[in-house]
C-alpha cells in the first residue's frame, strides 16, 4: 500500500498561496490554460503515430506541454526527428477543429494591462496564430513561441524571454501553467507559478518536481486585481 506520509499535501489556492504579494506581471502558457486544444491535439498525434508504425496508435497520447520535437525525440531514431517533426506540425496546421477559449480567459486577459501580460507557448509561431486564430483568442503584444528560443520548456529559456520583453524582472512574475514541463521551467526562471487543471489532475500537478506554488481549477476560479503596486491574484 502506498506510504500516506508519502503522498504529496493538497496546494493551496491563489488567494492563499499569495495572499498579501504583488506581480509586475502574468506569463501564461496557452495549451490547456488559455486555450483547450486537447482534442485536436490527440487527433493529431495519433493519426502521426500510425504514420510511424509505434504501437497502439489508437490509444496514443503525448505528454502535454513539452515541445513536440522533444517528444519524437524521445519516440524515434535521431535521422527520422525532423521529418517527423515536419510531419506532425503540418497535420495541426491544417486541423484545429474544436479548439475553444477555456472558461475565465477572456476576463483574465481583459483585465490585465498589456504590458503586464505575455502568453509563453510551447508552439511555433505559425501553430499558435492558427490556434490563436481557431480559437479566436486575442494575441496579446508579447508571445514568445518555440521558434523564439533554442531550448524549450522544462528550460526557463521561454519565461526568460517573455520576462524580458516585457521589461520585468521574472522573479516579479507570476506563470499560469497547466503542466509539469512548464512548472519546471517557470521556477527554473525563478517566476512564481499556479498551476490550473485540465491537461493533468490536481493530483499529478502536485506530484509534479517542483510542485507549483498555487492550485486552481482554471481561470474562472481565479481574479486578478491590478493596482498601481502590481497585480495581486486572489480566489474568484
Amino acid at each position: 500500500m502506498p506510504d500516506p506520509a508519502a503522498a504529496p499535501r493538497p496546494l493551496p489556492t491563489p488567494g492563499v498561496a499569495f495572499a498579501g504579494r504583488t506581480f509586475e506581471a502574468v506569463l501564461f502558457d496557452m495549451d490547456g490554460t488559455l486555450i483547450d486544444s486537447v482534442p485536436a491535439v490527440d487527433r493529431n498525434w495519433r493519426r502521426w503515430a500510425a504514420e510511424h508504425g509505434l504501437p497502439d496508435p489508437e490509444e496514443f497520447q503525448i505528454q502535454h506541454g513539452t515541445p513536440a520535437r522533444t517528444l519524437i525525440a524521445e519516440l524515434l531514431p535521431e535521422d527520422r526527428v525532423e521529418s517527423a517533426y515536419e510531419r506532425i506540425h503540418a497535420l495541426e496546421l491544417e486541423d484545429n477543429e474544436g479548439v475553444t477559449i477555456l472558461p475565465g480567459t477572456r476576463d483574465a486577459l481583459a483585465v490585465l494591462p498589456p504590458a503586464r501580460q505575455a502568453i509563453v507557448t510551447s508552439c511555433t509561431r505559425p501553430l499558435a496564430a492558427a490556434r490563436m486564430k481557431a480559437s479566436g483568442l486575442a494575441a496579446p503584444s508579447v508571445v514568445v513561441t518555440a521558434d523564439d528560443v533554442e531550448r524549450g520548456k522544462p528550460d526557463p529559456d521561454p519565461f526568460l524571454l517573455g520576462a524580458e520583453r516585457l521589461g520585468v524582472d521574472p522573479a516579479r512574475c507570476l506563470v499560469v501553467e497547466d503542466a509539469p514541463a512548464g512548472i519546471a521551467a517557470a521556477h527554473a526562471a525563478g517566476c512564481a507559478t499556479l498551476a490550473v487543471t485540465g491537461t493533468h489532475s490536481a493530483a499529478e500537478l502536485a506530484q509534479a518536481s517542483p510542485a507549483p506554488d498555487a492550485l486552481a481549477t482554471g481561470l474562472a476560479a481565479v481574479r486578478f486585481v491590478v493596482s498601481p503596486d502590481g497585480v495581486r491574484v486572489t480566489d474568484a
